[in-house]
């Protein structure tokens, strides 16, 4: 159990000194992995670095569904959210893209440091332009005073989202968890997950 509350910690202060982190977003930890057991009110998942972390289960737990859309999808005037690598030349090369539902519209829209992977990004924005270039479509994004291009090489995982239930959630699968301390137990306040074995490409 203490092993299981330090990794949760851990996690917490790596949030922590993401630079650009509202100190409300620094109480939020994502956490992505594997669940390794599940309860009605707990959850263990097997992160993608190795530890185990316990996660109470509150009674409004929200449970989102992640599932696969195409680049056909993507239109000028869509609000999406793109985890990327910055380029040499300026651009963010993909690494996956959301495609938010019209009622998440707005939802962290900007451009900030991203925990995937070490000097990743996130972007979430309007798309202002869309067109197929050598080395992928090209997508020009608008957010407040601010725009980035987006390269999307071929093979990028594109995924929508939409309302899912705790059903979906089982041993074994794959997930991506927002959690928090409340009443100083490490809690999952939201889960992403797919159905038939999709998992979160984030």
């Amino acid at each position: 159990m203490k092993t299981m509350r330090r990794a949760f910690c851990a996690a917490m202060l790596a949030c922590t000194l993401l630079p650009g982190m509202a100190f409300a977003q620094a109480r939020s930890v994502r956490l992505r992995g594997t669940i390794e057991s599940l309860g009605d009110t707990r959850l263990v998942l097997r992160t993608r670095g190795g530890e185990r972390v316990e996660l109470a289960l509150p009674a409004n737990l929200v449970v989102t569904e992640v599932y696969p859309v195409t680049l056909a999808d993507i239109r000028p005037g869509s609000f999406i959210g793109v985890g990327a690598m910055p380029q040499p030349d300026g651009t963010q090369r993909a690494i996956a893209v959301t495609v938010f539902p019209e009622n998440m519209r707005g939802t962290g829209e900007g451009h900030r440091p991203f925990d995937f992977l070490p000097q990743s990004t996130m972007t979430n924005a309007t798309v202002a332009g869309v067109a197929t270039a050598a080395d992928g479509q090209r997508l020009e994004l608008r957010y407040g005073d601010g725009q980035k291009t987006i390269v999307v090489p071929p093979g990028t995982p594109i995924v929508s989202l939409r309302p899912g239930e705790r059903a979906m959630l089982a041993v074994g699968s794959a997930i991506a968890v927002s959690a928090q301390e409340v009443q100083g137990q490490p809690t999952a306040t939201r889960i992403s997950a797919g159905r038939n074995g999709f998992a979160p490409p984030y």
